[in-house]
Formats: structure tokens, C-alpha cells, sequence
């Protein structure tokens, strides 16, 4: 292969058979379950990177089910995004991510910086409970529990829904050089876009988060459950950009 084609063919690991397509990203049917709580403050602002700011002490625990994405196929996610602001707007940073998809998993952390590890979450209907579990190997780290569907989301809490997937998300990118110096070490901002909320519900939500060496998410305890909203949309997930490179700085 000429050099000429491997600039004109690269574009993500490996060369010859990418782990995953080029975009856009489109998501149909992604079904939330985020339960918001009230955390120590300490906690969260020893994983919260500066230029970010927190405001109250407030973490999003994240069930998603994606039955239908471009490129990535069909699989369920989990994790904490924490509430932020970047120069006074306000967004959530995304602290931790847990799949069971490849694809989605190589494409989040080589494109955008998704922190994106595997392990096993599940998102599902147990008789007349909404159920989040996830597995980290054969080890529960997580587990969130709402009433299904036990009332329509009022118009408040769910135009809060649509400003959140609105509002801009950030990321800690981190790519290591060939020496294990690191290489690529930004913060990245994207947005979700082309938005349809499809429904929204709430009801009596609890949630249980358990100590786990490779999957801390325990370490943002569950101080008090401050909301809980089960929802469907259709979106389409926007590439990045850089707002601040750490390296720079150097």
C-alpha cells in the first residue's frame, strides 16, 4: 500500500477493516432511565477537571437501551454524567461509561474521548418495575429500580429533559504516544441534535451503587435521590471539538 493510501484511507484503528463507520450517528428508539442524586461534594470535585466548575453536588446515573444505531448495532449502556459548567454555560461532564458493545466502544474513545469501558449493563421491565443493572464480569456494581411509567412527566421536567440532551456535553480525551507519554490530552465538547421525545415518565425511583476496584462507580456515593425520569427518543449524536488542550499548557 502506498503511503498516498494510507493517508487517503485512514481513519480509524484498523486500517483495513475500521472498528467502526463514519458518520452520523443516528439513535432511534433510546430509551433513558437517569436517576439524579445528591453526592459529596468532595468526592465530586476530585474527578471533575479544571477549566469545568460544579455548581450543587448532583450526579445523572445513566440506564440507556439504543435498540437501533447507526454503525453500532444494538446494545445498553451505563454510567454517571455529572453536571458542570464550561465559561457560565451549563452541561454535563461524562465521568464514567459501561457497554457491551465493541464498535461503540472503540469509536467513543478514539473520536470523542468517551470513557468507555465493557462490562455488562442492563436495561429492562420486570412486571411493573423499570430495572438497571450492571455487571462488572460476574460482579453487580450498579443497581437502579423506577416505578414503570407511573405518571407522565409534567411539561417542566420534560422540556428539562430536552434542554439536557440539548445542552453541550464534555469529555476528557486522553490518547497515550507510542512511549506511553501522553499525546492527545483535551477536553472535548459535542451536542446532541435533531432531538424527538417520543415520551416521559416518572415514578419512585431507588438506587444502589457498590464498591468495585475497575468499575468505581460507588466513589460518587448515593447521599439522596433528587429525581428520576424514564424516557424515549430519537436523536442523532454529533462529532466534537476541542475547547481546551492541556498539553498547551506545557
Amino acid at each position: 500500500m502506498k503511503i498516498a493510501d494510507v493517508k487517503a484511507n485512514a481513519f480509524a484503528m484498523p486500517l483495513t477493516s475500521p472498528a467502526f463507520p463514519r458518520g452520523p450517528y443516528r439513535f432511534v428508539n433510546r430509551e433513558f432511565l437517569v436517576i439524579t442524586y445528591r453526592t459529596d461534594p468532595d468526592a465530586l470535585r476530585a474527578v471533575v477537571p479544571e477549566p469545568l466548575e460544579i455548581g450543587e453536588p448532583l450526579v445523572k446515573y445513566e440506564f440507556i437501551r439504543m435498540p437501533d444505531s447507526t454503525g453500532f448495532g444494538d446494545y445498553t449502556e451505563s454510567g454517571q454524567v455529572i453536571p458542570v459548567s464550561f465559561q457560565g454555560v451549563h452541561g454535563g461532564y461524562v465521568h464514567s461509561m459501561y457497554l457491551n458493545d465493541h464498535p461503540p466502544i472503540a469509536g467513543g474513545r478514539e473520536l470523542w474521548g468517551f470513557p468507555k469501558k465493557l462490562a455488562s449493563p442492563v436495561l429492562e421491565t420486570e412486571i411493573d418495575t423499570l430495572v438497571g443493572t450492571l455487571d462488572y464480569g460476574k460482579v453487580r456494581v450498579a443497581k437502579a429500580t423506577m416505578g414503570f411509567k407511573h405518571a407522565e412527566a409534567d411539561r417542566a421536567a420534560v422540556l428539562a429533559a430536552l434542554a439536557a440532551l440539548a445542552a453541550p456535553n464534555f469529555l476528557l480525551k486522553i490518547i497515550p504516544h507510542v512511549d506511553g507519554s501522553p499525546r492527545i490530552c483535551e477536553l472535548v465538547r459535542y451536542f446532541t441534535t435533531d432531538v424527538t421525545l417520543k415520551g416521559a415518565w416518572t415514578g419512585p425511583a431507588a438506587l444502589e451503587l457498590h464498591p468495585h476496584a475497575l468499575a468505581p462507580v460507588a466513589e460518587l456515593p448515593v447521599l439522596k435521590i433528587e429525581s428520576a425520569m424514564h424516557f424515549i427518543t430519537d436523536l442523532t449524536l454529533g462529532l466534537g471539538e476541542v475547547v481546551h488542550d492541556y498539553l498547551a499548557e506545557a
